[in-house]
């Protein structure tokens, strides 16, 4: 159970009593009470008593059950050598007179009340990882130079700015929850005339422009932290800050050098053309260990069923994405997976029925949208190469066939839209090239997928065609036109025929719907562009799914048709050897997730003026 929150004037008592500056060896007692007593004459210490270095000694060593805590401060450890050798100092009125400095992280402290303004030399307050929500100014003592305010609970700085402290130079109010445009209202001199350094790092603040506007009256400032927010992202943050807070020396950490002041000139006065958006490029090449499914399949009877497979990968992304024309996505080589709702499938499946959506890279389980479908599709793999006459007897169970086959892993999770690589049949290394700019204008909303991270699925496509086969002539058939049947009676002469009663196959074929199955999936963690670095690439091992026999059977038929095509080529063709030791390629793809920065004024003009 949490404990409730506590004063800071709470919070330092309890400090000061874990530091026991009145007990053993510190204090007063009979371990150093003639050092104390009056002197008349020669006075020698009594058999209980004990050096003053042997109590140092006690208080200082790390093997002493009275010594500090490791990663005690300073402060603590100076008052606890005053507490042995001047222990009558050691008094309410000293504390308030001595501290310059107070840190107090991870105190449960709620409430900053007035007993701070005793301290009347305080010019370091550290009150991070607490539970702070709201914040009295009044209570903030006048001489404060350094105010951390990390990891509370603050949803604006507007408490701070009743009476902020007049000399302050450092403010660290980051991974807080400051959030909305009005924020810069409570950032410029007029509150913190003496600012020196800000970090508003990790809070949402959304709206860049604003901000650099209201920081920009600040004309001390220096050192600047505002990565881990929303407005981070844009594509043309570090360029438009450095170029709107001139005197800037640092920004998230990194120095601003003279290159780059020069490279982003005159960008600030552009911000007119610049529109608060992020670019994100994905970028998918190779594919490799996939296991082909082809070999596994009996050859085609006459009218089929003829088996293709294809092998696309997909990652989700954030559905509040800049709108954009229906060329655009043509333009590349993508397009938007949309798989039916779940509320399509839960009204599909009793409640009775479970779906089996498990994470083993070799699962087998289909899940289906129609029993209809699951049995026709059983049917069709046990008959083999015999010829299968297909009927549809009714309009529903022609719709329940028309129902593709879906693993549940494909379909989105909320919130994203699911994208895909383009769609390519086997090969030993399947090559995409694939390339996709996501332009988003919901700042906050990307922040938060980006923290949550995507997935990265491997799908298989299965699809089966058959030969259209037109039903059987009948002498009850409608009546033709007379012109018509002159025509056809003309064609039977020639042709010497008489009027057939089979079944006429055509050369077109129709497709069912594509049974989709995940092949391999893996969570990519895009934390790192939050954090500020640029790119998250890597290439994602997602477990071996190819057998020896799999390898074995495919290396042979691809030996046989590479015979087939060329006599020369034989014996120059690779023996691959299929013994105990061979390892199957396990299932990988390389992925880049890059977060687009303009890196000069001219690059960002260049593409405002493009679009």
């Amino acid at each position: 159970m949490e404990r409730p929150g506590c004063t800071v004037s709470e919070a330092v008592q309890e400090h000061l009593q874990q530091l026991c500056l009145h007990d053993f060896p510190c204090g007063t007692g009979s371990w150093n009470r003639s050092r104390f007593l009056p002197r008349i004459g020669q006075r020698r210490p009594g058999p209980q008593e004990e050096p003053l270095h042997a109590l140092l000694d006690l208080a200082s060593s790390p093997l002493s059950p009275w010594a500090l805590p490791e990663g005690a401060s300073n402060e603590d450890r100076f008052l606890k050598e005053l507490a042995i050798r001047k222990p009558r100092k050691i008094k309410d009125s000293f504390f308030y007179s001595y501290f310059t400095s107070l840190r107090m992280v991870d105190k449960k402290v709620s409430l900053v009340d007035k007993g701070l303004l005793r301290f009347l030399r305080l010019e370091e307050l550290i009150l991070s990882a607490n539970q702070i929500q709201d914040l009295d100014s009044a209570h903030l003592p006048p001489t404060l130079r350094v105010l951390e305010l990390y990891g509370n609970r603050l949803r604006s700085l507007e408490c701070l700015c009743a009476h902020p402290p007049p000399r302050l130079q450092h403010l660290g109010a980051g991974h807080n929850q400051l959030l909305g445009p009005a924020e810069s209202l409570f950032l410029t001199a007029e509150h913190w005339p003496s600012l020196v350094s800000l970090d508003l790092s990790f809070n949402n603040l959304t709206d860049l422009h604003a901000m650099t506007a209201a920081l920009r009256t600040l004309r001390q400032l220096r050192l600047l932290l505002l990565l881990g927010n929303p407005l981070a992202l844009v594509a043309h943050y570090r360029g438009f800050t450095i170029d709107s807070l001139a005197p800037l020396c640092v920004l998230d950490d990194l120095t601003v050098t003279a290159s780059e002041k020069h490279q982003f000139r005159g960008l600030s006065r552009e911000a007119d053309l610049l529109e608060n958006k992020a670019q994100i490029t994905v970028t998918i090449n190779s594919l490799r260990g996939v296991l082909d499914s082809s070999i596994w399949d009996p050859e085609p009877g006459p009218d089929g069923p003829f088996i293709a497979y294809n092998y696309y990968v997909t990652y989700d992304f954030v559905e509040d994405e800049e709108s954009m024309k229906k060329e655009e996505f043509e333009s590349v080589l993508a397009e938007i997976v949309r798989p039916p709702s779940m509320d399509h499938f839960s009204e599909e499946f009793g409640d009775d029925e479970e779906v089996e959506a498990g994470e083993s890279l070799q699962d087998d389980e289909w899940v289906s949208q129609g029993t209809a479908m699951e049995e026709s599709d059983m049917s069709r793999e046990s008959s083999g190469n015999q010829s299968t006459v297909r009927t549809r007897n009714s309009e529903e169970n022609e719709l329940a066939k028309l129902r593709p086959l879906v693993d549940l892993r494909v379909v989105p999770s909320h919130g994203t839209v699911l994208f895909s690589t383009a769609r390519k049949p086997y090969s030993d290394v399947i090559t995409y090239s694939y390339q996709m700019q996501h332009n988003v204008k919901g700042l906050a909303s990307l922040k938060t997928f980006l923290l949550s991270g995507t997935t990265i699925t491997i799908v298989e496509e299965k699809i089966l065609s058959w030969h259209l086969v037109s039903p059987p002539s009948s002498p009850m058939s409608l009546k033709r036109s007379k012109g018509d049947k002159k025509k056809e009676e003309k064609k039977e002469k020639g042709k010497g025929h008489r009027q057939s009663k089979t079944k006429v196959v055509s050369k077109e074929l129709h497709q069912d719907a594509p049974i989709l199955k995940v092949l391999g999936r893996a969570h990519i963690s895009l934390e790192p562009l939050v954090a500020g670095d640029s790119t998250v690439s890597m290439v994602l091992n997602l477990g071996v799914i190819r057998t020896l026999e799999s390898d074995r059977l495919t290396f042979m038929r691809a030996l046989k048709m590479k015979s087939k095509k060329s006599r020369r080529e034989k014996g120059k063709s690779t023996v691959t050897e299929f013994d105990e030791n061979y390892r199957p390629e396990p299932l990988t793809v390389e992925v880049q997730i890059q977060l687009n920065q303009y890196r000069s004024a001219e690059e960002a003009l260049r593409t405002v003026t493009s679009v």
